[in-house]
């Protein structure tokens, strides 16, 4: 239970409807409990009537009183039934939501290096299954748990009332069904663990699969696919049939020992009714009900361990994550003013998961408004810089200074929201082109989205869909080309009026004509903001204020495109390169 004790600020939170369906559930046992006391009753009046001396009319008419109030009880017993889950189960529904949002809010905390390293099956798996089954212990579990310790209490101080002896025989199998339900218990706590592993290996293979869906076409690797798929939806079930094997005992078990305690009951109080111990045989039927009254809430005992043990397998999972440290932290809650001077003071970094060393020294300086331009071989560390200055990642040694200002001392929200980032990889979410765009400004107008796109040139391309702005995008924008999809996400960071603009390769999938538009679109929307922009190409780049060349983490150029094209290096031969192809392909 100890991995369960997370969930007791919850229970505090909620504590009037937990006492409230407390109360409700005793008030309810008890009025349930009236049924055995008038069923004896009943058999005490037949007792009279058969001995004599009670006329007929009395006798229906008792019969008729105690029958009334079982009617009674019972409709009073199943209102209060009803408002007992409703203030229980409500509050397990209210405990999901919290969870699922505290999950939710931890994911969005914590940095990159912890997505590289767990996948996304598996987290979806932790959010939905896991608290699904943490759900259950909130509140079947509880609700059940109150309900059998209420109706036992009860029907025990009403059993040693009735008969002391028979009460002792009656409850005699219960500590040897502690035993064994303490025995399983370890058993299921063990395989749901396992069971919930395989539950996320399975959820991350669908949740890829799908995602690659193409490239799976492309290889003609449907079959292998489905095979392996197949393999590890089998190892599941294997691992689910082998939880469900240890579940099944506990239902015949307590059956079995439910039934134990009729035959005791019947046995010994004929004994003791013969003796003349107690003086009505009403005394055995009342104890037989009891006893069948009993016989839910001590299999529930059952139900409501495993469930016990598979939520609390579920919180130890959900627990590893919330337990995590982010490992980018806001240092400062005092607002920061974002002017957009950057300087790099020879900063090295290295990925905590490959281990490469990206950044080996680099040094420079980006005035506010400026522009500059980032070139270099792949792997060069090109988009290292742009996610550094994000604050994606924090650095091993040196100094990122903005607004003279050492970057982890400025406020991390603020220091966000004055960018604009355009990734490599455009990542558009399946909604409508509007809102794609507008992500960048929930506020903004149709009109400013519209600007927007004609900026980015992707304009026409949106307007000749049946919805135009209104068209619905397939996962990661499927919808839409590469070219598009990048253009979309350009439109997205224009939209924002950022006081950084950062584009990483972001023109790669558009030919150079649209590429030459866009560009000086970009120059016209970055006056005033400092821009950077990664690229491969020098005809995004020779516009620029400067331009720095990488090669495995270090600078190897830079100055103005006219100096570089004058001097032998990456630069010069880059530009002459891509001047040629040009000119081949113009031919």
């Amino acid at each position: 239970m100890k991995e369960l004790q997370h969930l007791n600020k919850y229970f505090f939170k909620y504590k009037t409807h937990l006492l409230l369906g407390t109360l409700i559930t005793i008030a309810a046992r008890i009025f349930i409990l009236f049924t055995p006391r008038y069923v004896k009753e009943i058999f005490v009046i037949i007792e009279k009537y058969l001995k004599g001396g009670v006329t007929e009319s009395t006798i229906k008419a008792e019969l008729t009183e105690a029958i009334l109030y079982i009617i009674g009880a019972a409709i009073v017993g199943g209102i209060l039934t009803f408002f007992m889950r409703q203030a229980i189960i409500n509050v397990s529904r209210y405990i999901e939501y919290d969870l699922k949002n505290e999950i939710y809010e931890q994911y969005q905390k914590l940095s990159l290096n912890f997505y590289k390293k767990n996948r996304t099956g598996d987290l979806m798996n932790r959010i939905t299954e896991d608290v699904g089954r943490v759900r259950m212990y909130a509140g079947p579990a509880i609700m059940y748990s109150i309900n059998t310790i209420a109706l036992f209490v009860i029907v025990i101080i009403y059993m040693i009332n009735a008969s002391p002896k028979l009460t002792l025989y009656t409850i005699l199998p219960l500590p040897i069904l502690s035993v064994i339900i303490y025995k399983l218990s370890k058993e299921i706590h063990k395989r749901s663990t396992i069971v919930q592993e395989y539950l996320s290996k399975l959820s991350t293979f669908t949740q890829e699969s799908f995602s690659g869906i193409s490239v799976i076409k492309a290889y003609g690797i449907e079959p292998q696919t489905a095979v392996n798929f197949n393999t590890l939806a089998t190892e599941s079930k294997d691992k689910q049939i082998d939880l469900t094997k240890v579940q099944a005992w506990f239902f015949p078990i307590m059956i079995l020992l439910i039934g134990t305690s009729n035959l005791l009951v019947i046995y010994v109080g004929g004994m003791q009714y013969i003796k003349g111990e107690i003086t009505s045989i009403g005394t055995i039927a009342e104890f037989i009900i009891y006893v069948n009254m009993l016989t839910w809430p001590v299999a529930t005992v059952g139900w409501v361990t495993s469930i016990v043990q598979q939520a609390e397998a579920s919180q130890k999972r959900i627990n590893e994550f919330l337990k995590l440290e982010p490992e980018i932290k806001n240092n400062t809650k005092e607002h920061t003013e974002i002017t957009g001077d950057i300087s790099f003071q020879n900063v090295y970094f290295t990925y905590d998961d490959t281990n490469i060393e990206a950044l080996k020294g680099i040094s420079f300086d980006i005035k506010s408004g400026e522009t500059l331009a980032v070139l270099g071989k792949t792997g060069s560390g090109k988009s290292t810089i742009l996610d550094l200055i994000g604050r994606l990642y924090d650095i091993d040694k040196g100094s990122i200074l903005i607004n003279n200002t050492e970057i982890s001392q400025l406020n991390l929200t603020d220091l966000r929201n004055s960018i604009g980032y355009v990734p490599q990889d455009a990542f558009l979410f399946s909604d409508t082109i509007k809102t794609n765009i507008k992500f960048g400004d929930q506020d903004a107008t149709d009109d400013d989205v519209i600007e927007a796109a004609k900026n980015a040139h992707v304009h026409k391309n949106i307007i000749k869909f049946n919805k135009g702005y209104d068209t619905v995008l397939g996962e990661r924008g499927i919808t839409l080309s590469g070219g598009q999809k990048q253009r979309v996400s350009i439109a997205r960071a224009i939209l924002k009026s950022p006081k950084i603009l950062l584009f990483d390769d972001c023109l790669s999938a558009v030919d150079t004509e649209t590429e030459e538009k866009i560009l000086k679109n970009i120059n016209k929307i970055s006056k005033g903001r400092t821009s950077i922009i990664v690229s491969h190409r020098v005809s995004s780049a020779k516009n620029a204020d400067k331009i720095i060349v990488l090669d495995d983490g270090q600078i190897v150029q830079q100055g103005t495109h006219e100096s570089l094209i004058n001097i032998e290096g990456y630069y010069k031969h880059l530009y002459l390169k891509q001047l040629s192809e040009t000119a081949s392909n113009s031919l």
